[in-house]
């Protein structure tokens, strides 16, 4: 019994001397194993923070795509290039002053200017050409004799003033009349580019060197120089005789 006792008494200083070593070794080993634990945690830190610098990187991007985008918008100046074509519009449908083409086929007399497809009636034309001489007016049919098949049912009106003659045409509605021929005697109705009657035919070509005489033009002989600034429709044609103009037409085909 005695010697049991001894062994026993031994045994428990023992085990409570490694119960203090485990309890020393622990510490350490904790902080060794919390070291490896945080170094993840910087490695995210890390990762975390381009992300916030991206935002600034986006500004670039976005105003790069806004430099891309800026111009689909028409500026002020190729906004404005638009307003007038290269072809006659016709019956009036555009102001005058905005189309190349009807300010050319024109004549100006005193302070107006008078186009070919103006809308007119005879109060208009007689404040601007004084009172007419002669008026008529026809009304195409199947009957007529003229044989006007595309104007059937639609109105001519003839205007004759001192030196000039207007024919007009209704629109088919038979209340507007547009101008649809022109036709000049006397110098003192000018077109735009300041030619008239009398003038001589170096004169003409010099102020339209776009026409051509349709004949052969022999300048001891009459011929017909011609002006078409947008196709064969419509037309100035300058009456030559004598190396002289002799009289002004401007006119749009109606058949």
């Amino acid at each position: 019994m005695g010697t049991f006792q001894k062994p026993a008494a031994l045994l428990l200083p023992a085990i409570l001397l490694m119960t203090l070593l485990a309890g020393c070794q622990s510490g350490p080993a904790g902080q060794a194993a919390a070291t490896p634990g945080t170094a993840p945690a910087s490695e995210a830190a890390s990762t975390e923070a381009p992300a916030a610098s991206a935002t600034p990187a986006a500004e670039p991007a976005a105003t790069e795509a806004a430099a891309t985008e800026a111009p689909a918008e028409p500026s002020p100046a190729a906004s404005a290039g638009t307003g007038s074509g290269s072809e006659a519009i016709k019956e009036g449908t555009i102001e005058k002053e905005g189309n190349v083409i009807l300010k050319e086929l024109a004549f100006v007399y005193k302070d107006h200017t008078i186009a070919l497809s103006d809308i007119v009636d005879d109060n208009k034309l007689e404040s601007m050409l004084g009172k007419a001489t002669k008026k008529k007016s026809h009304t195409y049919s199947v009957d007529d004799g003229l044989n006007m098949d595309t104007l059937i049912g639609r109105t001519e009106k003839t205007y004759t003033f001192p030196g000039v003659e207007i024919k007009t045409m209704d629109s088919g509605d038979g209340k507007q009349f547009f101008i649809f021929s022109i036709k000049i005697t006397d110098p003192k109705y000018t077109t735009v580019r300041n030619i008239k009657v009398g003038d001589s035919l170096d004169t003409l070509k010099k102020a339209y060197p776009e026409g051509k005489l349709t004949g052969d033009g022999a300048p001891e002989e009459e011929d017909d120089y011609r002006f078409a600034p947008s196709n064969y429709v419509d037309y100035m044609l300058f009456h030559v005789k004598g190396a002289k103009i002799e009289s002004i037409n401007i006119s749009t085909l109606m058949d």
